[in-house]
């Protein structure tokens, strides 16, 4: 089986989907890896790395000829347009904001298994790349925080007097938001943090957070993820945390509903409440923000408070975000490969059921299918 790891194209996008640690134990099994020239430069590995381990690196196309394609971002409908019917790709699809790549996956019968739809069961964990990115992510926004603050995180008790610790709220606690917690803390602040899923709160809690208790009805989707929310309990729920949002020194939002956009959690009138010099880092700026004003990719001034709207918070950590990642990739290919070594999809599997988008010209996964349809 011909394995393909093309070079990432996006704009800002430094991850690769395999590193000469997966790489290795596939050609072990006997499977050609092809890498394209220059793929893993961004994330320290070179090309000699991979040709270390096995690989053949390439300085043209790699996807013409391949049977398995890994990737980050979704691959653009002109790659696709190289690869042949029956091939299978894995990485990220992002099925509902790039549809056109959706219908030229399905136009070249390829069979493209989205990394955002694993299903999150217990047998999946590994194969988790939202919870291994998320995890980054969450990690990176805690750090531009601290940089950014004008004042220290811990406290300090000096001859010159005593520091008080900073005080940072983090809104919507899943993996990113809980491994924001944990960063914020281990750097010294105090820490406070809000979710709408209640079985949030003991997490929060075991990381040495306080949990922000509203008086609100709880919400909570399939698959643990939070669920959209109605107009009035959304500004209801703005209204209570206003005054935990005044008094924060640094404000991290990380709240998202799967396959929508994000919710606005904060408005332009509650960051002017808070104190000169916060900071405001809002992970969910390219799903449109859970604070408004917010602009992925950018750091603007809001009055007295600097908000910053992350973008590719995982890319900004590249080497650690792909060894996570293309370990994921590797496990949910493991899936299709049988053991005499031979590519077999079998959708039979709950697994691959949930994450294949496209197979043999049709769509399979329904959102996305009624999504083209309205479309077309």
């Amino acid at each position: 089986m011909k394995i393909a790891v093309p070079a990432e194209t996006r704009p800002g996008e430094r991850r690769v989907a395999a590193v000469p640690d997966t790489v290795a134990p596939l050609v072990a099994a006997g499977h050609e890896v092809v890498v394209q020239a220059g793929a893993g430069v961004q994330s320290l590995s070179d090309d000699a790395s991979y040709v270390a381990v096995g690989a053949t690196v390439v300085e043209g196309d790699v996807l013409a000829d391949a049977d398995v394609v890994l990737h980050v971002r979704p691959l653009l409908p002109d790659q696709i347009s190289r690869l042949r019917p029956g091939a299978v790709t894995v990485g990220f699809l992002a099925p509902s904001a790039e549809p056109d790549g959706v219908r030229a996956l399905r136009d070249a019968s390829v069979t493209a298994f989205s990394v955002e739809l694993v299903p999150r069961i217990s047998r999946a964990q590994s194969m988790d790349a939202l919870t291994s990115q998320a995890l980054v992510a969450g990690y990176r926004c805690a750090l531009e925080a601290a940089m950014r603050l004008p004042r220290f995180f811990p406290l300090f008790m000096t001859a010159a007097g005593t520091v008080p610790p900073a005080r940072v709220l983090v809104l919507g606690a899943g993996v990113a938001g809980l491994q924001a917690i944990a960063t914020a803390k281990r750097l010294g602040a105090v820490v406070e943090a809000y979710d709408v899923r209640p079985a949030s709160a003991d997490e929060v809690r075991s990381m040495g957070a306080t949990f922000v208790q509203l008086e609100l009805e709880a919400i909570e989707g399939a698959g643990g993820y939070a669920r959209e929310m109605a107009e009035d309990r959304a500004t209801r729920q703005r209204e209570l945390l206003a005054p935990y949002v005044a008094k924060s020194d640094v404000l991290i939002t990380t709240a998202a509903v799967p396959g929508r956009p994000a919710p606005l959690l904060v408005t332009a009138d509650m960051i002017a409440a808070m104190k000169p010099g916060s900071v405001v880092v809002d992970l969910a700026a390219e799903s449109g923000g859970n604070v408004e004003g917010s602009v992925a990719g950018e750091a603007n001034t809001v009055g007295p408070v600097t908000l910053v709207g992350m973008a590719d918070a995982a890319s900004a950590m590249p080497t650690d975000a792909s060894r996570l990642y293309a370990k994921n990739l590797t496990n949910l290919l493991a899936l299709m490969i049988s053991a005499e070594g031979e590519l077999v999809v079998d959708l039979d599997d709950e697994v691959l059921a949930g994450a294949c988008v496209t197979r043999d010209g049709a769509v399979l996964h329904e959102p996305t299918r009624e999504l083209l349809e309205g479309g077309d």
